[in-house]
């Protein structure tokens, strides 16, 4: 499940790092995410021999929860097999993090799932989208956009997290986080 806010408008902000995950995913496999289902745009992809369900809510960020707990019901799917993709301030711009479970971190996205689909136990990518300045606002910081090298760099490490999705999905959490980590 690839985290963001539907729109426009939101497209290229730093809440949406999800969002632009999905979009290097898509590229790689030859996928469009973009049949409505489970509160969702959807695609249903192959990596190697499994089927897996690509997701980007259209519930808005901090009710990325319904969506996740829609699909987890109605394809049974235990939570330790949802895979999160988020945007994280407390990493520094372009680095990644994964993890097999954790707490929110003061994400509303990761909070909503967390409280709808029975707890913090599935794994994430998570991608650093730089810290909040002191002058600024955590909700105006994560709704601004990109701009120049931090285009670039964000369009960088978009391509390494659906990579990093990738490896969870063939090798496990253990394996993306050696590779993927630092």
């Amino acid at each position: 499940m690839f985290l963001g806010n539907p729109g426009v408008k939101y497209e290229m902000t730093r809440h949406n790092a999800g969002f632009l995950t999905a979009g290097a995913f898509e590229k790689k496999h030859g996928v469009s995410i973009d049949r409505a289902k489970h509160k969702s745009l959807t695609a249903v992809c192959d990596i190697g021999g499994s089927r897996v369900l690509l997701m980007k809510p259209q519930t808005f960020m901090n009710l990325s929860g319904d969506a996740a707990a829609d699909a987890m019901r109605f394809y049974k799917v235990p939570l330790e097999r949802v895979l999160v993709v988020s945007d994280d301030v407390h990493l520094d711009l372009g680095r990644l993090r994964v993890r097999p479970s954790g707490s929110a971190g003061g994400h509303n996205g990761l909070r909503d799932i967390i409280a709808k689909c029975g707890g913090e136990g599935f794994p994430r990518v998570r991608l650093g989208v730089g810290a909040v300045p002191p002058e600024r606002e955590l909700v105006d910081w994560v709704l601004s956009v990109f701009r120049n090298e931090d285009a670039e760099e964000i369009l960088r490490a978009a391509q390494r997290a659906a990579d990093a999705v990738e490896c969870v999905i063939l090798h496990g959490v253990e394996r993306a986080m050696n590779q993927f980590n630092g």
